[in-house]
């Protein structure tokens, strides 16, 4: 996970303001993407000069490193939870695909970014934790599935990694079309989706 990186916010810069900037810089990058945006850019859309925004930020890298470090510090507060609870394979799948639709719901556009960026943004020191991130998030689906299997609980059949990855991308796709307060909440759409994903969608004779 990210290391503690130094903070480069002035004494005198509200929290509340720099989180309010870190959602709008990160609704831009996910629409434009991050080489494309521009700091005039995220001012623009935040109401203020680009020098302003200096004030709470030395470049927009260090808010993409903000935005990307806070999202996957949070989602692994989330799985390690779901992963250190002793639950049965079945029931730790259910678990890290509804705590991936609460991340989509609290992050949409950090999500969106992590799928656009994070390939090319992990060959750059700085952001060297996402590969670390991928690795690990792998290593947790591929091992509950593999448990799944031993334990009788998943077909024998199955392709493990090729049924991971059909689930990872079935649930972080979400992130394209999810919104925030609309319809459906994270829990439900989550249920939604776990029983398409496990127990199919035709009609059981």
């Amino acid at each position: 996970m990210p290391a503690a990186k130094k903070k480069t916010t002035t004494a005198n810069a509200s929290p509340e303001r720099r989180r309010e900037l870190l959602n709008t810089a990160a609704e831009v990058f996910a629409a434009q993407g991050y080489n494309a945006t521009t700091v005039r850019r995220i001012a623009d859309e935040a109401g203020m000069l680009a020098g302003s925004l200096y004030y709470h930020f030395d470049s927009k890298e260090s808010m993409l490193d903000e935005i990307l470090s806070t999202f996957l510090t949070e989602l692994w507060d989330g799985y390690d939870a779901v992963l250190a609870a002793g639950l049965g394979p079945r029931e730790t799948i259910e678990a890290l695909v509804t705590e991936s639709f609460r991340e989509i719901d609290r992050h949409r556009a950090a999500v969106a970014i992590y799928q656009k960026e994070s390939k090319h943004l992990a060959d750059q020191p700085r952001f060297g934790y996402l590969a670390d991130s991928q690795q690990k998030f792998e290593r947790a689906w591929l091992g509950t599935l593999e448990r799944g299997v031993a334990d009788g609980v998943f077909r024998a059949d199955l392709d493990i990694r090729l049924t991971y990855r059909f689930v990872r991308d079935t649930v972080w796709v979400a992130a394209s079309w999810y919104r925030p307060g609309g319809q459906h909440s994270p829990e439900e759409i989550a249920r939604q989706y776990l029983s398409m994903v496990l127990d199919g969608i035709a009609v059981r004779e």
